[in-house]
């Protein structure tokens, strides 16, 4: 990988295409992020738990572009999927030369006493555990080759604990120290390891829409979104994905949040 910024179609010795690889990979930021990696000249390899027609959905648009893309869906709370699924895009498709985290663990408010073991716990296994078990697959190939990229969605559970946010702020706190060890011993080793915090609610069907359901996410989207620049938009923060991976080591960015113009900080609220 070149110290100055990692180009976007590094190729291996076999002529295949630098892999971006999208672990969360909905019509949101994750399927925006694949594809703004693919208009580059990555061959973008989306992964999602569910949803095969939106999935080939997503891969289509990127090929219709001009783009290459693979999809697959699976569980990464089921063990060895994360592992099996690096191993075949290593070998059937090419290196990978950015890995995208962008799985989420919200469950919403719940108070302690209706938040229970299991849900705390899956919360820890899609946000933290996965992304352990992501970076264990990916980051020693990547040192392997001289470098690569891991970039790592996250939110102001990170930052901060709210009421009714105890399995979130856990789990997404400790994706936030993880990112921090990873960088500690693989930065000068070559790998650019960056925690992305997301502060502030996303124009995503996929998520978003889902939690709030079709009417108050368009109520929302007419209140905040569109013209008022109130939402955060999955391009925009796809933009911001990219340039990260192409930043020079000598000034790599390794935590930033994001946030729409009209909202407060997470530390102002």
């Amino acid at each position: 990988m070149n110290a100055q910024s990692g180009p976007p179609n590094d190729v291996d010795e076999a002529g295949r295409l630098a892999v971006c690889l999208v672990l969360g990979a909905g019509a949101g930021v994750g399927g925006h992020v694949a594809a703004r990696f693919a208009r580059e000249g990555h061959h973008a390899v989306l992964i999602r738990r569910s949803d095969q027609e939106g999935l080939d959905r997503l891969v289509g648009g990127i090929e219709d572009e001009g783009g290459r893309a693979s999809g697959f869906l699976l569980d990464a709370s089921r063990p060895d999927t994360i592992e099996q699924c690096v191993e075949r895009v290593e070998a059937e498709i090419g290196p990978i030369a950015v890995a995208v985290f962008n799985l989420g663990a919200q469950i919403g408010h719940r108070p302690l006493q209706d938040t229970s073991y299991k849900a705390f716990e899956l919360g820890w296994r899609l946000a933290t555990f996965a992304l352990f078990r992501l970076a264990t697959a990916v980051v020693p190939r990547m040192v392997e080759r001289g470098g690569g990229t891991l970039l790592v969605t996250s939110s102001t559970a990170a930052m901060r604990g709210n009421p009714g946010q105890h399995a979130h702020a856990a789990a997404m706190g400790g994706r936030r120290m993880l990112c921090q060890s990873l960088n500690a011993e693989f930065a000068s080793q070559g790998v650019h390891v960056a925690h992305i915090v997301v502060d502030g609610a996303v124009d995503a069907p996929d998520t978003l829409g889902k939690m709030l359901g079709p009417e108050r996410f368009e109520a929302l989207r007419e209140q905040r979104g569109g013209a008022h620049d109130g939402l955060l938009l999955p391009s925009a923060i796809a933009e911001t994905f990219f340039q990260i991976a192409r930043q020079h080591r000598s000034a790599w960015t390794h935590e930033l949040d994001l946030r729409a113009h009209s909202d407060q900080a997470w530390w102002n609220t």
